[in-house]
């Protein structure tokens, strides 16, 4: 069973940064889930809501269509994930 926390993600909104940039909270701060399998993620299938970092709009979009590697993707969303 999927781990949903609806409250959890609502509290991004209000997160005084982005966590993987590091920019002031524009209004484009979102709980990004990770796209890890471990973590719940599967097709169709959000990871669970305990696994998100707040990130704002441009490094959502880099976190899950950037062209970077998938240890770079892994390493920043842990990263901010820990931030978070």
């Amino acid at each position: 069973m999927t781990y949903r926390n609806p409250k959890l993600l609502a509290l991004a909104k209000d997160a005084p940064k982005c966590f993987g940039c590091g920019n002031d909270n524009d209004g484009s701060v979102v709980a990004a889930h990770s796209n890890n399998s471990a973590d719940g993620k599967g097709m169709s299938m959000k990871a669970h809501d305990h696994r998100v970092a707040f990130l704002c709009g441009n490094c959502h979009y880099g976190y899950d269509c950037g062209q970077t590697t998938r240890a770079q993707k892994v390493e920043f969303f842990e990263m901010a994930h820990r931030a978070t």
